[in-house]
């Protein structure tokens, strides 16, 4: 009788004992799945105000900008006909931009090479627009016009482009007085960025916001997404990794003084 129950005894252990290991089990795993919705949430949903390192980053954003000298750039431009998207470079330190114009989800009648500055652009039709636009801008077959400060969202992005440097960092102080504000955080061709809210316009209240740039932990601009008065959806320039050419201007075209 007693070998029997000791048997028993040893039938039943094994069992038990899975039956302790699971319960461990479930409970660290319940223990790690609190520990992660609790760390996920350690961070507060933007906006929020911005610390002193993120104020002092989007300061000096533009400034890397202008320090490069220039950047290659991909601008995707909302219209109420489909959109447009330029893909080039623009020299912030000359104040000018370049590169091809290609029209998506409409006519390509407009598709062509595009050179601007702050307040002239000049196109150049091309049937069968390349890739990218040749280093030596053709010497011939500008096409001039005034670059419309409203009403064109084209024309708002060029110049929100050639906007994006500056040969001096912004007051880090006056940019959360101002609006500025950090949004979340995001990733742009690898890169961890902090996306922060630019301040609102001089003169125009309620305008905080209307600017989004996507700025790493160096201060290097990623991305800008814009909001353009005449189009509901924003314009968005993206920093490409591409290497940069130096913007040549074509004939007629000046850097802006």
């Amino acid at each position: 009788m007693g070998a029997r129950q000791h048997r028993s005894r040893r039938r039943w252990s094994r069992p038990r004992r899975w039956v302790v290991a699971l319960a461990v089990a479930s409970a660290a795993a319940v223990g790690v799945a609190a520990f992660l919705i609790v760390d996920s949430r350690s961070e507060p949903a933007g906006p929020r105000a911005l610390t002193s390192d993120e104020a002092n980053r989007l300061a000096i954003t533009r400034f890397r900008n202008y320090e490069a000298g220039g950047r290659a750039v991909t601008i995707t431009v909302p219209t109420t006909a489909g959109g447009l998207v330029v893909t080039g470079a623009v020299d912030f330190r000359a104040g000018l931009g370049y590169g091809v114009v290609r029209g998506t989800g409409r006519d390509t009648s407009s598709d062509g090479l595009i050179q601007w500055n702050a307040t002239t652009v000049f196109v150049h039709p091309v049937a069968d627009a390349p890739a990218e636009a040749p280093a030596s801008p053709p010497g011939a077959g500008w096409h001039r016009r005034s670059l419309l400060t409203a009403g064109s969202s084209l024309d708002s992005a060029l110049l929100i482009a050639l906007g994006l440097g500056s040969d001096r960092p912004d007051n880090a102080e006056l940019l959360p007085q101002n609006g500025a504000a950090w949004v979340g955080r995001d990733e742009v061709g690898g890169h961890r960025v902090d996306v922060l809210s630019g301040p609102a316009a001089r003169g125009r209240p309620g305008t905080a916001g209307n600017v989004r740039y996507w700025v790493d932990q160096d201060g290097t601009m990623h991305r800008v997404r814009a909001d353009v008065a005449s189009e509901p959806q924003p314009v968005v320039i993206e920093f490409d990794a591409r290497e940069y050419v130096p913007v040549q201007p074509a004939p007629g075209v000046a850097p802006t003084p």
